[in-house]
């Protein structure tokens, strides 16, 4: 049994124990399950096994279960060298993955697990909107119920995936929010949701039929561990900062150290030494700190009493230095993406101005996932798992250029089939979109379109790698699979079995005779 097996198995157990203290399933469908997980010989068996118990009878939440097609077929990455492409050797290389998401997932977690800074996901959630991919496991439609099914499995894995100061965030429709928002709930546990965001989607006249103008989608943010998350939003300004009296520690505002809320401990006077008077807060407001703490600060000059009554400062000045900051930036708003460069339309515009025609239904605009990223590392890791279109691929490029950051991207998307992109979506939109945006050319040498008129090539490297599949009865996994695409160094015969032997039988979906 694998390490990964292991460790995905006991937090399944845990997950479920969870569930049991909560008193959101019985005692003995817990025991059951925790056994069957134990005997279970690959993770998409665990998986699903875990996934029997995410019916919330108590809250109201509940699905009916959809599970993946099975197969026994090892699926690993093969390099696309058609659409690969290197310009520097000492630049970044970013990656794309050609095919089924949940197979591309088992893959990374050869050389990503605990490794990927932040994931973003705009996943499919109309119906029809899957394409060949639906058709074959959920009948061609993406109802709720096989929404929440698609996603389960795969939200467990990218949990695997996150670092420990990891977030994810996920667009979602008003329809679907509070369902979708369950499942995380249930992934990753009510006490790492960060929040919900606001994000204009369009402006328009009309109305639902109800009076009302719906103008909005839903942003949700959760992290692997939300004690190691801060989330950065605009930069803070400085301009009432100064030092008129040459302080020591530096530039400070004075602020107000009354709370509205408090008990009778945060409610005493202090005696002002110019006119020997007590100053308490003002009416229905509280000292913000304890008598202990304001006292200490009035002995260390970071509250200092005036001699006169003329401001409205109430006798004295409380000084909030500003090297005592946490950070130079405001925190996130859930509000800061309401504004109208965040809509669907700016996302179809920038689109077109790359390939020119409406190849992609409402592509997410860039600045949308830019102002996402700013708010963490600028050397992060990057994972978006439904890429659509690949405008996660190009906000990282373009913000890279902006603040000198080495972010990595890796999407991931089935190369779906459609009336608008005959040759699938990874060959008609999402290659192309990153190649010309890159390089300054098509594949085909193309470099006349629009986006060019305003903008410089990106720069940076493309590995595109397709998921190929290989019996494991056979000797070609040790010749196919190439270990130096997961990060690995070139192996001895010896090596290279005993490498694929202990990584790749997470990647295979596999239904015994047991389970017939």
């Amino acid at each position: 049994m694998t390490k990964d097996l292991i460790e995905i198995k006991d937090n399944l157990i845990s997950e479920l124990d969870k569930r049991l203290a909560d008193k959101i399933i019985e005692k003995t469908n817990a025991d059951l399950l925790k056994k069957l997980i134990k005997q279970a010989e690959t993770i998409n068996e665990a998986i699903m096994i875990a996934e029997l118990g995410t019916t919330y009878k108590r809250t109201g939440f509940h699905f009916d279960k959809r599970l993946e097609k099975m197969t026994d077929t090892i699926k690993y990455f093969k390099k696309n060298e058609k659409l690969s492409f290197v310009q520097d050797k000492n630049a970044l290389t970013h990656k794309l993955i050609i095919g089924d998401n949940y197979d591309a997932l088992l893959n990374l977690l050869i050389e990503y697990r605990n490794k990927i800074d932040v994931i973003y996901i705009d996943p499919p959630y109309g119906k029809d909107s899957m394409g060949e991919f639906a058709k074959t496991n959920y009948q061609n439609a993406i109802n709720r119920d096989n929404l929440l099914s698609m996603l389960y499995p795969r939200l467990v894995l990218a949990r695997q995936l996150l670092s420990d100061n990891g977030v994810i965030f996920c667009s979602i429709d008003d329809k679907n929010q509070a369902y979708v928002k369950g499942l995380f709930d249930e992934v990753f546990g009510e006490s790492n949701f960060v929040g919900t965001f606001i994000r204009k989607t369009k402006s328009m006249t009309g109305d639902d039929g109800a009076g009302v103008n719906i103008q909005h989608d839903y942003l949700l943010s959760y992290a692997k561990n939300k004690i190691n998350l801060y989330l950065l939003g605009d930069k803070k300004t400085f301009n009432s900062y100064s030092n008129d009296d040459n302080d020591q520690k530096g530039d400070w505002v004075s602020g107000d150290p009354t709370a509205k809320s408090g008990s009778s401990s945060t409610y005493f006077p202090i005696k002002n030494p110019y006119t020997l008077k007590e100053d308490f807060p003002p009416q229905g407001r509280y000292w913000a700190f304890s008598q202990k703490t304001l006292e200490k600060y009035i002995k260390i000059g970071k509250i200092k009493f005036k001699n006169n009554y003329l401001s409205n400062q109430r006798g004295f000045i409380f000084k909030r230095y500003k090297v005592e900051l946490k950070s130079e930036f405001n925190p996130l708003s859930t509000l800061d993406f309401i504004q109208n460069h965040f809509m669907n339309s700016a996302g179809t515009v920038e689109l077109m101005n790359i390939l020119e025609g409406s190849l992609f239904n409402n592509p997410k605009p860039k600045d949308f996932i830019k102002k996402i990223l700013q708010s963490l590392s600028s050397e992060a890791v990057i994972l978006d798992f439904f890429a659509g279109s690949g405008t996660t691929g190009q906000a990282v490029l373009e913000l890279n250029k902006e603040d000198g950051g080495k972010r990595q991207f890796i999407l991931a998307t089935a190369n779906e089939i459609t009336d608008t992109t005959p040759n699938g979506v990874v060959n008609d939109v999402t290659s192309k979109r990153l190649k010309r945006v890159m390089t300054g050319e098509d594949y085909d040498g193309t470099n006349n379109f629009k986006w060019l008129e305003k903008n410089k090539p990106l720069g940076d490297n493309l590995d595109v790698y397709d998921i190929e599949e290989v019996s494991p009865y056979s000797i070609e996994p040790f010749e196919k699979i190439d270990e130096s695409l997961y990060g690995q160094e070139k192996l001895n015969v010896n090596d290279k079995i005993k490498w694929v032997c202990e990584n790749f039988e997470k990647t295979q979906k596999k239904l015994d005779n047991k389970q017939l």
